[in-house]
């Protein structure tokens, strides 16, 4: 049953040190700390359950999302959970739509990623008073209330609340794809060695990234094809890194590896631009993925309407939480593009196994072309973490948004002032 007035927020800055060999870098993001603002929601109810959130950082600037958390702490502090759920639809609007804070936004940047923080911790608690994993709440709920969460404002030319009403089907197991392997920076022995175990492991789906160097990309997705072989599946991953032009060129030299498509090829903004790259490399058999840092639910909008993107990237923490991830997920149904979640960082594969899992059973009901990244790093330092068998996800089932951090590893990676950061910088200064 929900219930409970919220009587307090707290904000913690957890960042993991890239010294620590946590995780590999990209061609953009060469050296980052893995972070994430965490939010922790308490309240007068007598159960003691507490709703934790997070959004993912890279380190520097995780302070900025934690201002901003504070700064929208405010809407959530002495409300009844009863009355956010009741209406979620107007307290999604009430967080995006601060008549101040809005204008450093708006459902964008820094503001937009403290909501997600902020929203993710009430699902998380409303979860848990309901005893299910949120996948299943979100499964087991009315259809007509499923949608009374998600703000439609905006998107109403391409998809209405009347046409999203859907029927709810069953799943067992969620197909995942393996980034951990192929990181910019890996030597090719480790390379070698890590494909080689995933493919022992049951991985059957690669992604390397590519970007930095065209050369080194040739001989890295060389070996790598070479390892797994031809019937595998291979994604390539830029991360932002070309102009338009650049892109088409880059990629029309790495398509004899077969890639089945290449993520985020240019600016994550530009949707003429991805357009453009779909356009050119589509008789090459190579979509185009985005949208793990598209900034809300109108620029998805725009991508499907332009054709833009063959396979849609929601991330649980970029977009306003469950909410917002909500209407993408009906968008792309509508438009038949197949989801592949972003994931690994701080959490996010703890996060997006519940939507992936919602969106088979109650919104695509088709696993074809379906699958969702998996990255094997920082999951000790979570409550529940992810489970992975047969290079799928199994579906949790633990009450709550599998949000929740381990109160010894947030003590100890508290910036700046927790064990870990206090020996990491005190090495820096000497």
């Amino acid at each position: 049953m929900v219930q409970g007035r919220i009587s307090r927020v707290s904000v913690h800055d957890v960042r993991f040190p890239t010294s620590l060999g946590a995780h590999g870098s990209d061609a953009m993001h060469t050296d980052p700390d893995y972070s994430a603002a965490y939010v922790i929601l308490e309240t007068d109810a007598e159960d003691g359950l507490k709703g934790h959130g997070i959004t993912f950082t890279l380190g520097k600037g995780t302070e900025i999302v934690v201002c901003a958390v504070n700064a929208l702490a405010h809407h959530v502090l002495n409300k009844d959970l009863r009355d956010i759920v009741g209406d979620f639809r107007g307290f999604y609007r009430q967080l995006t739509s601060d008549g101040q804070l809005r204008w450093i936004g708006p459902e964008k940047g820094v503001v937009h990623l403290a909501t997600a923080a902020v929203l993710n911790a009430v699902w998380d608690l409303w979860a848990k008073q309901e005893r299910k994993p949120l996948w299943k709440l979100l499964v087991d709920m009315d259809p007509r209330m499923l949608l009374s969460c998600i703000d439609f404002r905006y998107i109403t030319d391409v998809l209405t609340e009347e046409e999203a009403y859907e029927e709810q089907m069953l799943m067992h197991g969620y197909p995942a794809y393996t980034t951990s392997c192929a990181w910019l920076g890996y030597s090719d022995d480790m390379l070698q060695q890590l494909c080689t175990e995933a493919l022992k492991s049951g991985w059957t789906r690669f992604k390397v990234k590519v970007g930095a160097d065209l050369q080194d990309d040739i001989r890295r997705c060389r070996l790598i094809r070479d390892i797994i072989g031809p019937e595998k599946t291979l994604m390539m991953d830029a991360n932002q890194r070309w102009d338009v032009p650049e892109a088409v060129e880059w990629m029309s030299k790495l398509a004899e590896f077969k890639p089945l498509w290449i993520e985020e090829p240019t600016s994550p903004d530009d949707i003429l631009g991805h357009a453009t790259i779909s356009k050119a490399l589509a008789p090459l058999g190579i979509g185009v993925a985005t949208g793990e840092q598209c900034h809300n639910r109108v620029i998805f909008k725009q991508l499907l309407q332009a054709k833009a993107l063959q396979f849609l990237q929601i991330d649980s923490c970029r977009l306003g939480s469950v909410n917002e991830n909500l209407s993408v997920l009906l968008m792309a149904k509508k438009f038949g593009v197949p989801v592949c979640p972003h994931a690994g960082g701080v959490g996010l594969c703890e996060l997006v196994q519940h939507l992936i899992i919602f969106d088979f059973i109650s919104v695509s009901a088709s696993l074809t072309n379906r699958m969702c990244e998996y990255v094997d790093h920082l999951h000790e330092h979570f409550k529940y973490p992810v489970i992975i068998k047969n290079a799928s996800y199994m579906p949790p089932k633990e009450a709550g948004y599998s949000t929740e951090m381990k109160e010894e590893s947030v003590k100890k990676h508290q910036y700046p002032d927790g064990e870990v950061w206090k020996k990491f910088l005190a090495a820096q200064g000497n």
